[in-house]
């Protein structure tokens, strides 16, 4: 189940929300996009990047067409895949970037951390959320130990998605998604 939960100065007393409409709406208020999108085809573990951009083609290009995105990808990571933990580390350090961060989770889950001031807020994506990080909004992601998620990305610029390290260590002081 999605969850978001609001941590105000520090891990002490954090607040957790599932219902999915209060989640959006708090999160809309701090300029993030939170949404649920259904597949117009079955999908199974096999299915092609090409099968799983079919199916969720409506709502895509309708958030390309609102928000000026120029590319599309589709990213998956097993448990099995050799180079987990390095891929892991790269995003669990908080960091910006100067393109929105965009992910609907077709399948699996993950946790992003978001960074304002004393707030520091978790989302808990699955499979059918969309989360839409703005650009220059401190962030982290911790994928867990053993990652296995599907997502479809959307880019203004690829390059564009490249991390810049903010250096506050405040990443370390959270609890990671195990």
């Amino acid at each position: 189940m999605s969850e978001l939960t609001i941590y105000h100065g520090g891990v002490d007393n954090p607040r957790s929300i599932s219902d999915h409409q209060e989640m959006s709406k708090l999160l809309a208020e701090r300029g993030i996009r939170f949404e649920q999108w259904q597949a117009s085809a079955q999908l199974g573990p096999e299915s092609s990047q090409e099968d799983i951009l079919g199916a969720y083609n409506e709502q895509v290009d309708a958030l390309k067409k609102a928000s000026g995105f120029q590319s599309v990808d589709v990213i998956s990571l097993h448990p099995e895949h050799p180079q987990k933990e390095v891929m892991r580390e790269k995003f669990l350090n908080e960091h910006i970037h100067t393109d929105d961060e965009v992910r609907f989770f077709v399948d699996g889950q993950g946790l992003f951390y978001l960074h304002f001031d004393e707030v520091v807020m978790t989302v808990l994506c699955e499979k059918g959320d969309l989360i839409s990080v703005p650009a220059h909004t401190k962030h982290w992601f911790d994928m867990g130990p053993s990652p296995d998620f599907k997502c479809i990305r959307l880019f203004t610029d690829e390059a564009g998605w490249v991390a810049q390290m903010t250096g506050d260590t405040i990443a370390e002081r959270y609890p990671r998604f195990e």
